[in-house]
């Protein structure tokens, strides 16, 4: 996720909070439907929270929450009861709320009525909207004072606010309330055992004047926009059954979040990309979009292709020591409304990731050969060879063959790796590695881009370059091996610091080194047994941080806690190497975990043992739904397919190790080059059907790149 120093962590969001996700809007609110400035609450849009207060009241009083349901990411249902004033206990008044977030909000209220009697209530709303960008409501800094004006147009209440030259507003549309300045009121006679109902609406103007298009309520049987952007998501997609119902329901859930996290490319609106998560993070950024499209590729390949174009149209191209961007480099996170200096490095784009470059060039590599136009590719390739450039000039600046990282400015991240909180990275006595520091997992992001731009190279028929980049590799993992090796241990260093030194904690960051074969094959064994230690592994995953450092705390972001998109990438990297059993059990430890959050796994969750707690503790402000935990069932179930293509090479490869819980596997509507396939896995066996012509099914393991290049470097021998 987003990385954040000790000053700037996201506050709770309150018991019971209820978040709602559709492209780049988001909507937080209380159990009970409302929305508090006084928590980090708010209808989202652009980036800035146009709705901060909406308060519901029947007779004065707030509604007492009974059920809150999330329907779709973007609607919720939310049921209430009125509390009596007379004493009783039991209120013959229910109060449901369905809300539908696009660029605003609409919301259906209903009161129903329970008793013999007919009753005469007050409804109102209390309206409020600060128009705070996301930093300010994330910490709980809001700084600036709006010049605010309110006026009422028939049926709509309008806010408008002025800062400086920004311009803002917000239209609130109540059809039959009595609206003023203040408030939405309602005065219905709620008929005995009957109901009563109204629909509002709430949304954005465009720079402070002209309200957005409004919410259009669809006639009765008819979808709204947002059901049919999820309809045609749903269309494009896979369609699978499994035997075991409850891992079929959470990735059924996921590719709805993955749907709902989708967001446009302002500049080429047919550009569809992934946003890293909700609450705070609805926006492009490097690392995570990258990470989230490479586990979809089975889903829907257009969103890494999507995500690489977009990420390549805002390359670095000058040393910009605030927002730290250098040439070549790709960036870290782009706000699209953010108008304080609160955004880290204080503009809307900031590139101060150290992973996100050579992982940009490692995508590549991989996306093209899933079947995309050999001139589309090629186009890209320009892109990839100055994120090289960026790697060997900027990214390695002291010449030791590690690429490394440390601020431009005292704003920027403090640790610019995945693990980027503040105390994220350390030493086994639990002090602080002091950077530059050089992550073992960046080294095999960089080892991967080296390896996919000289299989790349080998296919255009540039030898020269091709070898270039095959021997950088060889070189990268001869000196990896040597240098963060902690023979002693068994394991590998985190990290080497600004001295060399061998930051010695056992983290989980070496088991992403497994995926892309930077480790070498002796010490593969001791990695996977180590990351499957008690120390490591708490039942429902493998931590951040061995419970036996000093910096552990199970409670903590980065330094004990288990991330699900983090275990996939180790599963798939034990299956690698030969470790299925052990992937087995991780994949296997998630997909339970996920079951006591109605199929949803959240950005993190804390690392208690599972024999201390018998579900997964929750940490209090995970982002959910976020991209990479929503694409990690899905690179779970793809990595134990064996699940792999190369459109080029005319194959697509499968060697199922499905536990045998899991069920027989059915696919249908699988993406595949210019078609759509079949597949069908019971135990061992897979059989594919509608593969495109010119395509064959191999039963067993796709060569990997560093395979391509040994074979195409024969080849020049022969």
């Amino acid at each position: 996720m987003t990385g954040w120093n000790a000053d700037t962590a996201a506050g709770p969001l309150g018991a019971g909070s209820v978040t709602l996700v559709e492209g780049s809007s988001f909507c937080i609110s209380s159990a009970n439907g409302d929305i508090h400035p006084e928590y980090p609450h708010g209808v989202f849009h652009g980036d800035t929270r146009i709705l901060s207060r909406w308060n519901l009241t029947v007779d004065g009083e707030p509604l007492e929450p009974l059920a809150a349901k999330t329907k779709e990411p973007y609607r919720a249902l939310f049921a209430g009861r009125v509390l009596r004033s007379d004493g009783y206990a039991d209120s013959p008044l229910i109060v449901e709320r369905l809300r539908e977030l696009g660029a605003g909000i609409q919301e259906q209220i209903t009161v129903r009525n329970y008793s013999s009697a007919p009753v005469e209530c007050v409804v109102s709303l209390r309206v409020e909207a600060d128009f705070a960008d996301l930093f300010e409501v994330k910490e709980a800094r809001i700084q600036r004072q709006w010049e605010e004006s309110r006026e009422t147009d028939g049926e709509s209440l309008i806010i408008r606010a002025a800062w400086q030259e920004v311009r803002k507003g917000v239209v609130v549309t109540a059809a039959g309330a009595d609206v003023t300045a203040e408030a939405l009121t309602y005065r219905p006679v709620v008929a005995p055992h009957g109901q009563w109902s109204t629909t509002l609406s709430v949304v954005p103007t465009v720079d402070g004047t002209a309200p957005m298009a409004p919410f259009i309520r669809p006639d009765e049987g008819q979808m709204s926009p947002r059901d049919r952007r999820r309809q045609e998501w749903v269309a494009k997609i896979p369609v699978l059954q499994m035997g075991n119902r409850s891992i079929e329901r959470t990735l059924r859930r996921s590719y709805d979040d993955l749907g709902a996290l989708r967001i446009e490319d302002p500049d080429h609106p047919d550009r569809i990309v992934v946003a890293a998560g909700a609450p705070w993070f609805m926006a492009l950024f490097g690392r995570d979009s990258l990470w989230a499209s490479l586990m979809a590729l089975p889903v829907d390949p257009s969103l890494a292709f999507g995500t690489i174009q977009t990420l390549a149209d805002r390359q670095g191209t000058v040393v910009d020591v605030m927002s730290e961007e250098e040439p070549g480099k790709i960036l870290h996170e782009v706000r699209l409304d953010v108008s304080t200096g609160l955004a880290l490095g204080g503009k809307s784009a900031y590139y101060g990731s150290v992973d996100a470059t050579p992982l940009f060039v490692a995508l590549l590599g991989e996306v093209s050969r899933w079947g995309f136009a050999t001139d589309t590719v090629a186009a890209l390739m320009p892109h990839a060879d100055r994120a090289l450039d960026w790697i060997r000039d900027y990214g390695d600046k002291d010449g030791d063959g590690f690429v490394e990282y440390e601020r431009l400015n005292d704003r920027g991240l403090i640790n610019q790796g995945w693990k980027d909180s503040w105390d994220g990275i350390n030493f086994a006595d639990g002090r602080m590695a002091e950077p530059p520091i050089a992550l073992c997992e960046v080294q095999a992001y960089v080892y991967s881009a080296y390896l996919a731009r000289s299989w790349m190279a080998y296919d255009a028929g540039d030898v020269d370059l091709a070898t270039e980049f095959r021997d950088r590799a060889a070189r990268l993992k001869r000196q990896f091996n040597e240098q963060f090796w902690l023979p002693d241990r068994g394991y590998y260093a985190v990290a080497l610091d600004r001295d060399k030194r061998k930051v010695d904690a056992c983290a989980s960051n070496m088991g992403q080194c497994l995926l892309f074969g930077l480790i070498d094959e002796d010490k593969a064994p001791l990695v996977a047994e180590r990351l499957m230690s008690p120390e490591m592994f708490s039942g429902w995953g493998v931590r951040t941080l061995a419970s036996d450092m000093g910096a552990y705390n199970p409670a903590s972001y980065h330094n004990g806690s288990v991330w699900p998109h983090d275990n996939a990438i180790i599963a798939a990297g034990l299956l690698r190497y030969g470790f299925v059993a052990e992937a087995q059990r991780i994949s296997t430890a998630l997909l339970e975990a996920a079951e006591y959050s109605e199929g949803r796994l959240p950005e993190l969750f804390c690392g208690f043992s599972r024999e201390h707690f018998d579900e997964p503790v929750p940490y209090p402000t995970a982002c959910s739904p976020q991209a990479w935990a929503a694409t990690t069932p899905i690179q779970l179930v793809k990595s134990l397919m064996g699940y792999y293509a190369d459109v080029a090479l005319g194959g697509l490869w499968m060697d199922p190790v499905l536990p045998e819980s899991y069920g027989d596997l059915h696919i249908t509507n699988a993406p595949m080059a210019d078609g759509r396939i079949t597949i069908d896995i019971s135990g061992s066996t897979a059989t594919v059907q509608g593969l495109p012509e010119g395509m064959v099914f191999h039963r067993g393991t796709r060569p990997w790149a560093s395979d391509l290049v040994q074979q195409a470097r024969m080849r020049g021998k022969a």
